[in-house]
């Protein structure tokens, strides 16, 4: 029980802006049903207005004209203070959008400072410094190397290239079919296949005589 009565709220996330833009549309809200209910009163006091005038009551129809008069001169007032009331709920409201921008904008930096001072620019001269020596260093052993060896040499390494080419290649057999094999292989020949070929090899003879 000491563990759930005693657990913190968590804060709030209410800005003191949001606050006084949910006070500025109440008030806003408010403006429009007072409005309502002029308009109510105008249509209802025209209407009063001609009975009176019907009935012969100038005087009183005057007066509720004038009651009338004033209460349109309320609905304008009313319409500039809603005018208001918008232009300083929307203000606010950007205002909220452009902190929130500058906040993004200050972690940006920070973020990027972080990655600025991790990328120190001596340790990076010094990389490309040493990737350099590395590449001109290879490029000289390079040049000693071609200059040193004689076409003996060139020739040497072109064969030892060769060999170790022929020695990834796969093995072939190289025997030649024995005369076993032309026999097994005149033994599966059919007779009929026989005797045509004994046929033509009698008529060739013949030819020949």
């Amino acid at each position: 029980m000491g563990l759930i009565f005693g657990k913190k709220k968590p804060a709030s996330r209410v800005t003191e802006q949001d606050k006084a833009v949910l006070q500025l549309k109440q008030q806003r809200d408010k403006l429009k049903q007072y409005q309502k209910r002029i308009e109510l009163t105008l249509s209802k006091d025209k209407e009063i207005a001609k009975k009176l005038l019907d009935n012969g009551q100038r005087q009183r129809a005057k007066l509720l004209l004038k009651k009338k008069r004033y209460q349109e001169q309320l609905l304008v007032k009313t319409d500039a203070q809603l005018e208001n009331l918008e232009k300083l709920t929307h203000d606010i409201e950007f205002a909220q959008v452009e902190l929130q921008v500058v906040d993004g904008l200050k972690k940006g930096n920070e973020a990027l400072k972080k990655v600025n001072d991790a990328l120190n620019i001596a340790d990076i001269e010094r990389i490309l410094d040493e990737t350099k020596e590395g590449i001109d260093k290879q490029n000289e052993i390079n040049e000693l190397l071609s200059g040193q060896l004689t076409q003996e040499d060139e020739d040497a390494v072109e064969e030892e290239l060769t060999n170790i080419l022929k020695e990834q290649l796969p093995d072939v057999p190289i025997e030649e079919p024995t005369g076993d094999v032309d026999a097994e292989e005149e033994e599966k020949v059919p007779a009929k296949e026989k005797g045509k070929g004994k046929t033509k090899e009698k008529e060739q003879e013949a030819i020949m005589a």
